[in-house]
């Protein structure tokens, strides 16, 4: 039975305790851009569940042993591939080797953390993780679907496991030649990271790989729609190769003023890192920023894909449906952080967002061996934490918690194609809640 809303209430009591802890040492180191800080909350939000959560009696969400952690490999001869981190530094990625039955599976995952607009916002994340790998953790948690403890991650626990850092601020897209952007050196090479990376773990064994999964959160989410037939391309024609994207379906909406400030944002970053060209979907008649909204980009995607997003995407809601920006009277500002604080009138406006995405997902229900999750959760990326993708509270839908529907579609056990029910009628949600609203 899935769990009750008494029983998922401690839990999600320690999730908020933890984003609010965030919230606070967030404000602390402010120093960035106002553009990175909405990057960074997407980096947040993305990997929310990497770090510990409050707890009595144990270190790890569900209980078990503590997460793993992974040392940071750089990429061998960036400079030479051209293959280079937004300031020139290498990129990186973590590698867990598999065992036993898992010895010849993969799971790929595709870090997020937003996108840069402009020479300014990009310069700031020349000084951060999201940037440099001279700012990365040198070892990071593994959780979620990269956990190695079967209790917390049933299907996939004893494969290779890799984390592909993120570090050119447009989903591993971007390939302009010219490093010299009004006299300031800038490497737009996220396309390069991509295929050097996956080079280099095809010599390290994934080309004898017998299934493979590339997964991605939030920026890496939609980085994973834009490369899940190249991946398909690498691996053997008889392996099973499909992809995941969490949270990574951004919505191109009008937002509370009647802007569409997130097709404005993309079409900044389309211009800035020569992505027109890289998209064949993306024509004349097109704003630029269409070209990256997965609804246009999985129109043209063969392979497999399994969409897995809230109906009510906490960072979306922040920064695509009510950014600060459209509502100068605050109006809009407990409802961004609470979702329960939100009027009738504001949940009217968030039951359209949410039809938003049900049509845009519908348009690929017709595609025979993809699937789908939409659960009711006002959160953004669910893969990576324990908490809400495999433990005794996390979220359900029609009975089954993300790491199983997601288990049963990757291993055609049965056909996933689940649309939860509208806000607030599920009670295994783990809902967000803020401290403080993340300007952009």
């Amino acid at each position: 039975m899935p769990p009750s809303s008494t029983a998922s209430a401690p839990a999600a009591h320690h999730v908020r305790l933890w984003w609010r802890r965030r919230g606070r040492a967030g404000a602390v180191g402010a120093t960035f851009a106002v553009a990175l800080l909405a990057a960074a909350l997407l980096l947040t939000l993305s990997s929310y569940a990497s770090a510990p959560l409050a707890s009595d009696d144990s270190s790890s969400p569900s209980g078990g042993r503590s997460p793993a952690l992974v040392g940071l490999t750089l990429l061998r001869r960036a400079k030479e591939k051209g293959a280079l981190c937004l300031d020139g530094s290498a990129p990186g990625y973590h590698l867990q080797r598999g065992s036993g039955s898992g010895s010849q599976s993969w799971l790929i995952h595709l870090e997020g953390g937003g996108w840069c607009r402009n020479l300014r916002s990009c310069a700031s994340r020349q000084r951060s993780m999201l940037g440099s790998s001279r700012y990365m953790e040198r070892q990071v948690e593994f959780t979620g679907i990269l956990s190695d403890d079967k209790s917390q991650n049933p299907d996939f626990y004893n494969w290779n496991k890799v984390k592909i850092r993120y570090c050119d601020g447009a989903s591993f897209s971007g390939n302009v030649k010219d490093e010299l952007q009004n006299g300031t050196r800038f490497f737009f090479r996220g396309q390069r990271i991509w295929e050097a990376v996956m080079n280099e773990l095809v010599f390290k064994g994934l080309r004898n790989a017998k299934q493979a999964f590339l997964t991605g959160c939030s920026a890496g989410g939609l980085a994973t729609y834009i490369h899940c037939d190249a991946f398909r391309a690498l691996l053997p024609k008889d392996s099973r190769v499909k992809c995941l994207a969490d949270g990574g379906f951004f919505l191109d909406v009008k937002d509370i003023s009647g802007k569409r400030t997130m097709q404005s944002f993309y079409s900044d970053v389309v211009r800035l890192q020569g992505l027109r060209e890289r998209f064949l979907h993306c024509n004349s008649t097109m704003e630029p920023g269409q070209c990256l909204f997965p609804r246009e980009v999985v129109k043209h995607v063969v392979n497999p894909v399994f969409i897995l997003n809230p109906a009510y995407d906490a960072w979306q809601v922040q920064h695509a449906l009510a950014p600060e920006a459209s509502d100068p009277r605050h109006s809009w500002l407990d409802c961004r952080l609470d979702i329960s604080k939100c009027s009738s009138d504001q949940l009217g406006i968030l039951q359209g967002f949410r039809k938003e995405l049900h049509d845009a997902v519908s348009e690929v229900k017709q595609k025979r061996n993809w699937g789908f999750y939409i659960n009711s959760c006002f959160v953004h990326c669910q893969s990576l934490n324990s908490l809400t993708w495999h433990s005794p509270t996390s979220p359900r839908v029609n009975n089954k918690s993300i790491a199983e529907a997601v288990g049963d579609w990757f291993f055609d056990r049965r056909e996933v194609k689940e649309m939860d029910c509208e806000y607030p009628c599920n009670p295994t949600c783990h809902n967000l809640v803020f401290a403080r609203p993340f300007k952009i």
